[in-house]
This record gives C-alpha cells, sequence and structure tokens, in this order.
C-alpha cells in the first residue's frame, strides 16, 4: 500500500469522523475512481467490494463493514483532500 500525503483537513475529518487510516489504503487498493470537480474520488462499489471480499476473504470485509460507506477525495497532485461517510447516493455524471 501507498502512503500518500494527507492534508491538515483530511485528518482532522479522519478523527472526526471515526475513519481509521487503514479503510483509506484500502480505498486506495480495492476502491473505485471517478473524476468529480477537479480530484479524484475513491468508493466502494459493488465491483470494488468483490475484489476486497476476493483479497481478504469474507471475514476480513465483515470485520470494516461499518466503513464501506466511506469516500475519499483525492487531488491531481496525490493528496488526500477529505473522507466521509457517504449519506446519500454519489452524484455521478
Amino acid at each position: 500500500m501507498m502512503q500518500m500525503a494527507m492534508t491538515l483537513h483530511a485528518q482532522r475529518r479522519m478523527q472526526q469522523r471515526g475513519i481509521p487510516p487503514l479503510i483509506v489504503d484500502l480505498l486506495d487498493e480495492f476502491g473505485a475512481s471517478e473524476r468529480c470537480v477537479g480530484a479524484e474520488r475513491l468508493y466502494f462499489n459493488k465491483a470494488a467490494r468483490s475484489r476486497l471480499s476476493r483479497a481478504h476473504g469474507a471475514g476480513g470485509t465483515a470485520v470494516i463493514d461499518k466503513w464501506l460507506g466511506v469516500y475519499a477525495v483525492i487531488s491531481d497532485t496525490g493528496a488526500l483532500i477529505t473522507v466521509a461517510h457517504r449519506r446519500r447516493r454519489l452524484k455521478r455524471k
């Protein structure tokens, strides 16, 4: 897993929202990606959850089940901008 630069904003949001760094690493490795307003958004869709399950087994994904609704926003320079829990569907074009 790659160590990415993290903004102060992202550090604060991870702490406030109770999102462990492991989840961001898993998003980076297995998550689906799409462009959003000058950045990349990483999230767990059905295919990403399937990749994660194949790599870590069903028991591994059961442990992180409450964080599968998390998304991360990565800048074009590779820095983590923010992380959050999805409250509704992601808007896609």
